[in-house]
C-alpha cells in the first residue's frame, strides 16, 4: 500500500478547484492554483536533488507560500521540518543539523538570523519570501516556481514513512524531532475535522502559527481534507481577528487561551461583525473557566476544547459537539485512539478527581518516535502507551480533565517553552554561577518565564544585561521577564534545585492576596 497525504490536495482540488482554500489581506488563493504551484516545488526540488525521504526545512508565517511549501515538499516525497520564524541562529543551526535537512525555505524577517544558522549547518540551498538583498547564495522563492522543470509525479510512500518531523522538547535536553507519519496526519485530520463538522463552506481563522503542529494538523491539514478556506493572519493581534472574521465572514475561530482573553478585552470589540462565527476551538493549554465562561456569554459561541501534544500530532482528546461537551474538560478520546490515567505504578486510575495520575495514550494519532534518539523514544513509551507527563482525571462519563504538567514545561501564550535550554544559554554567561528557570502565573499568558540567578563572586549583573544575553540566543518567547538574583538556591540532599519553592516564593511576595 503506498499514500502520501499531499493527496487530500489533489483529492480538494479535483472536487472544487475555483473554491478558496486560503483568503488574506489582499487577495486569494483557489485549490486549482495551490495544486498547480505546489506541484511546480516538488519538480524544482526534485531538479535540485531532492529525492523521498530527504529533508527540507520551512521555515514562514502564515502566508500563501507557507502552504504551497508544504504540499510542494509533500508531493516531492521529502519530509516537511517546520521551523519557528522567531529562531535565532545558533537555534536554526541546531535544527537544520539535528533532522539533516537539506534545504531552507524561509522569510525575509527572519533572513539575518536564518542564514547564519544555515551557515553553520552548511545548507545546500536557501529559498526566501521576499526581498533579500545582499544575502550571497540566498535564492528568491520564485525559483521553486519556474516553470521550466520537468513535470513529476506525485511521490509515493509508505503509510508508516515519515511525512513531517515536528520539534519538541522535554525538561532535559535538547528539542528533538517528533516523526509524524502520512497515515498520522491524515487521521488527524479526518477524525477531528469530522467531530466539529468542517464543511466546504467553512472559513477558518488561521491565526496558529502554521508550524506549530496546532496550526499544521489541526488547521491546514483539516481544512484542506474538507475543502474548506483558511483566512490566514501572519500575526496575531485582536483587531487583525475581528477584521479579518468581519471580512472573510469566518465561521471557526482555533487559538489558544491567552488569544481568547485578548479578544475579550479588545478596545471597540462592539464595531465588528462577529455573526458568522459558529464554534470556537481551544487549545494549546487549558483554558481558564473564567474565560471561556465571559467568551462564550460575549459571542454567543461555545468553544470546544481539545487536548494534544506534538508527539500525538496534535490531537488527542476533544469535545465532540456544542450539544455533547462537558465544560470545562478537554473531552473523550478521539476515534481509534485510546486514552488512560495512570498510577506511579503503571495501572489504571478508576474515574473521579481524587483519582489524579499520569495521562498515557496510545493509538493512531502517537509519533513513529523521536528522530535518531532511540533512548529518549523508549524513555516516552511503556509498550505502545505514550506517556504525556501531564496529570488529569476522567470523570464517570469518559471525559477527561487535565489538571496540572508533571513535567517542567512553561506554556507561555500558547508557546512551549523548556527551563533547561534557557538554563543552558544562562549558564554560558561569565557572570552566572548557577541558574534555575520555572513558570510563574500571568494573568494575561497563563505563564511567564522567571530565571532565578546566582551571580558569581566580585562580578555584577543586572536583569536587563541578562535578557538582552538571552534575547541574543533565543527566540524571543522563550526569554525570560522575570529575573531575580539570590545569595544560593533551595536544594534537596542530592542537589536538586526545589523549582516549586522557587515559584512559590514568588508567588507569595507578587501576586495580590485576595
Amino acid at each position: 500500500m503506498s499514500f502520501n497525504l499531499a493527496v487530500i490536495l489533489s483529492e480538494s482540488a479535483h472536487s472544487g478547484p475555483g473554491h478558496a482554500v486560503a483568503v488574506f489581506d489582499g487577495g486569494q488563493l483557489t485549490y486549482r492554483q495551490l495544486d498547480q504551484a505546489s506541484d511546480r516545488v516538488a519538480a524544482n526540488l526534485a531538479a535540485a536533488g531532492i529525492k523521498p525521504g530527504d529533508r527540507v526545512a520551512l521555515q514562514l508565517p502564515n502566508i500563501p507560500q507557507f502552504l504551497i511549501s508544504y504540499f510542494g515538499i509533500l508531493k516531492a516525497g521529502a519530509v516537511v521540518v517546520p521551523l519557528n520564524v522567531l529562531l535565532r541562529a545558533p537555534e536554526v543551526a541546531y535544527h537544520l543539523e539535528d533532522s539533516g535537512a537539506l534545504v531552507l525555505i524561509t522569510w525575509a524577517g527572519a533572513l539575518a538570523e536564518a542564514v547564519k544558522g544555515a551557515e553553520t549547518a552548511e545548507i545546500g540551498a536557501i529559498f526566501v519570501v521576499g526581498h533579500a538583498p545582499g544575502s550571497p547564495g540566498v535564492l528568491p522563492f520564485e525559483r521553486l516556481l519556474d516553470g521550466a522543470a520537468p513535470p513529476v509525479e506525485m511521490a509515493m510512500r509508505q503509510p508508516s514513512d515519515t511525512a513531517v518531523i515536528v520539534y519538541t522538547s522535554g525538561t532535559t535536553g535538547r528539542p528533538k524531532g517528533a516523526e509524524l507519519t502520512h497515515l498520522q496526519l491524515y487521521m488527524n485530520a479526518d477524525i477531528p475535522g469530522r467531530l466539529f463538522d468542517v464543511q466546504p463552506d467553512d472559513v477558518v481563522v488561521t491565526v496558529l502559527p502554521l508550524f506549530h503542529v496546532f496550526g499544521l494538523s489541526s488547521i491546514l491539514d483539516v481544512c484542506v481534507r474538507f475543502g474548506c478556506t483558511m483566512s490566514l493572519i501572519p500575526r496575531f493581534t485582536p483587531g487583525a481577528v475581528l477584521a479579518a472574521v468581519e471580512r472573510d465572514r469566518a465561521t471557526i475561530f482555533e487559538g489558544v487561551p491567552t488569544m481568547f482573553a485578548d479578544l475579550l478585552s479588545c478596545p471597540g470589540l462592539d464595531r465588528y461583525d462577529l455573526s458568522s462565527l459558529r464554534v470556537a476551538i481551544s487549545g494549546g493549554a487549558s483554558i481558564p473557566a473564567p474565560v471561556l465562561d465571559a467568551f462564550e456569554d460575549r459571542f454567543g459561541l461555545v468553544i470546544l476544547e481539545g487536548y494534544g501534544m506534538t508527539e500525538t500530532a496534535s490531537t488527542t482528546t476533544f469535545n465532540p459537539s456544542a450539544a455533547e461537551r462537558r465544560a470545562y474538560s478537554v473531552g473523550k478520546p478521539v476515534w481509534g485512539t485510546q486514552t488512560q490515567v495512570w498510577d506511579p505504578d503503571g495501572q489504571p486510575l478508576p474515574p473521579g478527581p481524587e483519582h489524579v495520575g499520569e495521562i498515557v495514550t496510545r493509538g493512531l494519532h502517537v509519533m513513529k518516535g523521536y528522530l535518531n534518539q532511540p533512548a529518549a523514544t523508549a524513555e516516552a513509551f511503556t509498550g505502545d502507551w505514550l506517556h504525556t507527563g501531564d496529570l488529569g482525571y476522567f470523570d464517570s462519563d469518559g471525559f477527561l480533565f487535565v489538571v496540572s504538567r508533571k513535567k517542567e514545561l512553561i506554556i507561555r501564550g500558547g508557546y512551549n517553552v523548556y527551563p533547561s535550554e534557557i538554563e543552558n544559554v544562562l549558564h554560558a554567561h561569565p557572570a552566572v554561577a548557577e541558574a534555575a528557570v520555572v513558570g510563574v502565573p500571568d494573568e494575561r499568558l497563563g505563564e511567564e518565564v522567571m530565571a532565578v540567578v546566582i551571580v558569581r563572586e566580585a562580578m555584577e549583573l543586572s536583569d536587563h544585561e541578562l535578557i538582552a544575553w538571552c534575547r541574543e540566543r533565543l527566540a524571543a518567547y522563550k526569554c525570560p521577564r522575570v529575573v531575580q538574583f539570590r545569595a544560593e538556591l533551595p536544594k534537596n540532599t542530592l542537589g536538586k534545585v526545589l523549582k516549586d519553592e522557587l515559584a512559590l516564593s514568588w508567588i507569595e511576595s507578587s501576586w495580590p492576596r485576595r
